[in-house]
This record gives structure tokens, sequence and C-alpha cells, in this order.
């Protein structure tokens, strides 16, 4: 076995992968997250637009963005973190892009993202 197929074996059996429902980039979600403070623990909820998704498998990330304080806050959550109790979907955005890293320079109204009626 070389290495390639030793690292396929260790993510296919080793590493536990949650169920995240679909959403892509300009969808507004709510992450579930476990915090550890000493030895309790408590869940945290962290609601934002999704810049990216990027990555393939184990090393799968996706970028949430949040206003906190009139002030941008962004955070990079991997898909198979075990501290993510879940993950909801508020909204669908129309976006054009996979990467929305413009809403960086846009402030207030015209940092909306029109919603997806279905």
């Amino acid at each position: 076995m070389n290495k390639a197929e030793i690292i396929r074996f260790v993510e296919d059996t080793v590493i536990q992968k949650i169920q995240l429902p679909s959403f892509k980039a300009g969808d507004t979600i709510t992450v579930h997250y476990k915090i550890k403070e000493g030895n309790k623990e408590r869940i945290q909820t962290y609601q934002g637009v999704v810049l990216q998704r990027s990555g393939k498998g184990v090393n799968e990330t996706f970028t949430v963005r949040k206003i906190s304080g009139n002030i941008g806050v962004e955070r990079i959550f991997p898909c198979t973190s075990p501290f993510i109790d879940k993950v909801e979907v508020n909204k669908h955005g129309v976006v054009r892009r996979a990467r929305i890293f413009y809403l960086r320079g846009l402030q207030g109204k015209k940092a909306r993202i029109k919603e997806e009626r279905i």
C-alpha cells in the first residue's frame, strides 16, 4: 500500500462524516457549534451568509460571514468537525458566483442578497 491508499483508507474508516443539508454560496445558514469551557459544554449559534465552500471529502470547509456591531466577522468551519451539532438553512440566496467575496466591500442595503423563491 502506498501513502495515497493509506490516507484514503483512514479517511473512509476513521473519520466520521456529518450529514449536512445542501447549501451553497449566498445562502443564510445557522451553525450550532459545541463549545467546551472547562468541564462544561454548551451550544452556540453562528448565523450568517455562506461566502464559499471549498475542498473535497475530509478537507471540505465552508466560510460564513456575519455582521456583529457593524463589523464583518468571518469564520471557517470544517464540514467534518465533531463540534458542529447541526446546520440549518434559513434562506436560499440568488447569486451568480461560487465565491462571493465582493460582499466584504459592501455595506447596508447594497450587501443584501435576493432570496430564492421555492
